[in-house]
């Protein structure tokens, strides 16, 4: 989980949480707003819980957003662990960073946001088609939800549910 900024056609700043697993490199949100606060990340990480279920641990940087008590208790509560990487140590959140990097190519330098509506808007496209149609040589040149897909299969077989 990490954040990248960028600001509207007019000056206005926005921020994006942009969360991935880093196992299917699929982007699972990407929650669009001029704020984002701890409490904000704990309600996205809420709706991800009940659409997947929960990690036993999400990497993240040091930002107040991770690291206040918000955060830390809905960790706490949720059972989940929270691994910080050492500052000025991006290289240890590696997929996030190599995540943020194409995000901020292919998407954010790619648009003039008019408003923030329009950003979200073409932030989920970008999105999904990111998770659909974007072949990923670590994952044999499948798109993450085609790789996801395929793992949550397996793993559906190998348990015998």
């Amino acid at each position: 989980m990490d954040f990248v900024a960028d600001g509207l056609a007019h000056g206005r700043r926005f921020r994006c949480l942009n969360v991935v697993d880093d196992y299917t490199r699929e982007c699972l949100a990407i929650e669009v707003d001029t704020s984002l606060p701890g409490l904000r990340v704990t309600h996205v990480l809420d709706r991800l819980a009940m659409m997947r279920g929960l990690p036993r641990s999400i990497t993240v940087d040091n930002g107040p957003e991770f690291a206040g008590r918000a955060l830390d208790a809905w960790a706490y509560q949720a059972g989940v662990k929270l691994s910080f990487i050492r500052p000025g140590k991006p290289v240890e959140n590696a997929y996030i960073e190599s995540f943020n990097g194409k995000f901020r190519d292919e998407c954010l330098n790619e648009h003039w946001f008019l408003s923030l509506r329009q950003a979200r808007s073409l932030i989920e496209a970008w999105r999904i088609e990111y998770n659909t149609e974007r072949p990923h040589s670590s994952l044999g040149y499948l798109a993450p939800e085609q790789f996801a897909n395929g793992y949550r299969q397996e793993e559906f077989f190998n348990t015998g549910l």
